[in-house]
């Protein structure tokens, strides 16, 4: 029975969809002014994992994730490059499914972007300002949080505390300081932007809440499932969507909120004040994604996760640790191979274990101390060097099956084995300014020394190969080696 931490609330809930079998998924997607960061893409890594295992337990999964390219950055970067905002969105919606797909992530049902649907979003507010919820004031379209007497609900925060010592200018629009705008008027210069539409209040264009609740209804309809996102837009951004959809639709809006947590680098949050930004594609640049995904599925979603050196190599010597073993057996196993009887007893328990994790609020890291257990237990009976035989063969095989079956829901070691570890290498290599012929000549002359028995000289080929960072392993059959992880 899967369990969903409910932000509505602030509790465990069983999960179940309004429809049975069915469920409908949206989750807010990213700004596009400039290159995304890697706190952009925990989200789709999480989700992309969330919707892999409803479909596993047996759901018919419709999934959406937006593009908001309306927003005073993106015009502003327009207007710096001499550029229309469309240019400029379209440019980073382009980076971030290169990305997207780099992560190899599946690609979602619906991704749409904020300008496709603006008259779907002018008809939203229209009916908000029928049903009284919303006033027009100078040109701007504003929600009235007075008529909504729910405010509050997702985010625990109470109207009075809100309207504590806050003042309100004597040319504001709003009748209150909490009313959130639905449509702005649109400033000068925007219209040759192509940043303003034409509505029945004049030129403008959305607030960014709006957006996201006029998307939702257009594409599912008055209710979702499970609607996702950062903890840092549950209030204001999501707090405003409940009102204004739950106003315009008379219905509640989404049964599950679901959000992920904040990255830290190095102790501290990620912001542009501190310049410790990260984008996505200078870390592919340097890192595998196989590491980025590892790191955010190995914390649970509402953890903090930490975004440093050091979780960088502990995540890399996590994947080596698997793809070692997952290497080992895919070399030692094929198709004719039978399932070992004791080895796949080990693994059902195993999956057992990671379903019961998974279905406890999407428990990633207690499956993967399942899976580092079995990694254990396979390491224990099957020895890299040792001579194929049916028994290993056949514990490989089991052990394959388990590990294809936990990757392909996470998105996870779905890689040939040993190219990703030449890959891996090759990364670690690169950082230390080595070269795999330089490691290779080294190894070489130090198995020429073994065979003419010169173990003083190969001694110190070892003990050179070790300084750089190379761990050498003496099999039956030549030497192994790989960079210490």
């Amino acid at each position: 029975m899967l369990k969903v931490y409910n932000s509505m609330g602030h509790k465990l809930e069983e999960f179940k969809p309004l429809n049975p079998g069915q469920v409908k998924i949206y989750v807010c997607g990213p700004t596009v002014y400039s290159y995304l960061h890697v706190g952009n893409f925990r989200g789709p890594v999480f989700f992309n994992f969330v919707r892999n295992w409803l479909e596993h337990i047996g759901y018919k999964v419709e999934f959406a994730v937006n593009f908001t390219d309306v927003d005073d950055k993106i015009i502003k970067r327009a207007q710096d490059e001499n550029v229309s905002a469309a240019e400029i969105s379209e440019k980073y919606i382009t980076e971030y499914k290169k990305e997207f797909e780099s992560l190899g992530l599946r690609p979602h049902d619906h991704n749409p972007k904020v300008t496709t649907y603006m008259p779907e979003i002018i008809e939203f507010v229209k009916t908000l300002i029928e049903k009284d919820h919303a006033y027009v004031s100078g040109g701007d379209v504003n929600f009235s949080i007075s008529k909504f007497t729910e405010y509050g609900k997702l985010s625990g925060r109470k109207v009075d505390d809100l309207l504590e010592g806050v003042r309100i200018d004597v040319n504001e629009k709003k009748q209150s300081p909490l009313d959130f705008v639905l449509w702005k008027t649109a400033k000068t210069g925007e219209n040759l932007r192509g940043s303003a539409w034409e509505s029945p209040w004049g030129a403008g264009r959305p607030g960014w809440h709006v957006e996201c609740s006029a998307i939702v209804k257009a594409i599912f309809g008055n209710q979702i499932d499970i609607h996702g996102g950062g903890l840092d837009l549950l209030f204001p951004h999501h707090e405003n969507e409940v009102a204004q959809s739950q106003s315009c639709n008379g219905e509640h809006y989404a049964k599950y909120w679901m959000h992920w947590n904040l990255l830290n680098f190095g102790g501290s949050k990620m912001s542009k004040s501190l310049g410790n930004i990260v984008n996505m594609h200078e870390f592919l640049g340097f890192n595998h994604p196989e590491i980025y995904k590892w790191m955010m599925l190995s914390v649970h979603y509402r953890s903090v996760a930490d975004f440093s050196d050091a979780t960088v190599d502990f995540a890399v010597a996590g994947l080596a640790r698997v793809y070692s073993a997952l290497s080992l057996a895919t070399s030692l196993c094929n198709e004719q191979t039978p399932f070992d009887r004791i080895f796949e007893a080990e693994c059902k328990t195993t999956w057992d274990k990671m379903t019961e994790a998974l279905n406890h609020d999407f428990g990633t890291p207690a499956a993967f101390a399942e899976m580092f257990e079995l990694v254990r237990k396979y390491n224990a009976q099957v020895k890299r060097g040792a001579k194929v035989n049916v028994p290993s063969a056949s514990i490989s095989k089991s052990f394959l099956s388990l590990m294809n079956k936990f990757g392909s829901l996470l998105s996870l070691f779905q890689e040939s084995p040993s190219e990703f570890l030449i890959k891996l290498d090759d990364k670690l290599l690169e950082k230390k300014n080595l070269s795999r012929a330089t490691v290779n000549q080294l190894v070489e002359e130090r198995a020429r020394a073994r065979s003419e028995k010169d173990f003083k000289k190969s001694d110190e080929l070892r003990k050179k190969l070790t300084e750089m960072g190379i761990s050498i392993s003496d099999l039956t059959d030549g030497s192994f080696w790989e960079v210490t992880k």
